[in-house]
């Protein structure tokens, strides 16, 4: 099968995108544009560093709610960004748990807690946890836990559908991870403003009602996922049971804005139609 609706890509403003669509299982429904090329992901990062993060947890390195980051916060916290901890910086600008302060310090923070609890360099616990059992091998972590990984749409849609159906975790530890953590947190969804609440799970964002949003009108408030900088997302919607990924070379912006929730409402309504 494969999907016209991924054809909107090529009327992106951008000089390289790349887009797939994958259900539980792995069965790829359709891509479009080249799945092999390794684009930056920018915070589309972070699902991924989550991930090996709650495999650590699994595995016994670390509990979700041991001390972590700065004092008083913990591995959970810096997760799902209540930490306190500032967006850039590596100061605290709230106490834990007050607010959503959505924090790449927060992950750097929590890659060198895990780094530590294993004795092993978090991009290498990255590779050996998630990657290589995904067989996700065009992937790397080349810095910040937060927003340096690169990879390409077929190793994305890889792990989207390890979202759908978890063989690395117990798929109890990825319900918890898509379940909104401090409910009625506050904070600012970048490039989208205010949200009240702004719901967040372990390292996923959470749809929920937000709005404007970077997924479509017709998505699932259950929906959860990513999107990047660097002009990346990755969504999985639990009630319509698929996921998408698409890839770009141009920074986010307002043609983002514009294009992604008609891209995604197209999708959606391909896959009901």
């Amino acid at each position: 099968m494969s999907l016209q609706s991924l054809a909107l890509i090529e009327n992106w403003p951008v000089p390289t995108a790349a887009a797939g669509v994958v259900r539980a299982g792995g069965t790829v429904l359709g891509t479009h544009g080249p799945v092999d090329h390794r684009f930056p992901l920018a915070s589309v990062t972070k699902p991924l560093a989550a991930y090996a993060a709650l495999v650590a947890y699994e595995e016994g390195a670390v509990e979700l709610d041991e001390p972590a980051g700065p004092p008083g916060a913990t591995v959970r916290q810096l997760l799902a960004h209540t930490s306190g901890l500032a967006f850039d910086e590596h100061r605290t600008m709230s106490a834990p748990g007050e607010r959503r302060l959505y924090s790449n310090a927060g992950f750097e923070q929590l890659g060198d807690h895990i780094a530590k609890a294993t004795d092993i360099p978090f991009a290498e616990y990255l590779r050996q946890a998630v990657l290589e059992p995904l067989c996700m091998t065009s992937t790397s972590l080349e810095g910040s836990p937060a927003k340096d990984g690169v990879s390409t749409v077929a190793d994305l849609l890889r792990f989207a559908a390890e979202l759908q159906a978890p063989r690395l975790l117990d798929p109890r530890t990825v319900a918890e991870a898509m379940t909104v953590q401090y409910p009625g947190t506050k904070g600012v969804l970048p490039g989208y403003g205010h949200q009240n609440p702004n719901d967040w799970g372990l390292g996923f964002e959470i749809r929920a009602a937000k709005s404007p949003h970077w997924t479509g009108s017709s998505s699932s408030p259950r929906t959860f996922g990513h999107f990047g900088q660097s002009g990346t997302f990755l969504w999985t919607d639990p009630d319509a049971q698929v996921a998408a990924v698409a890839l770009t070379d141009r920074a986010f912006g307002p043609w983002a804005i514009e294009a992604w929730p008609v891209f995604t409402d197209a999708v959606l309504a391909e896959l009901r139609g």
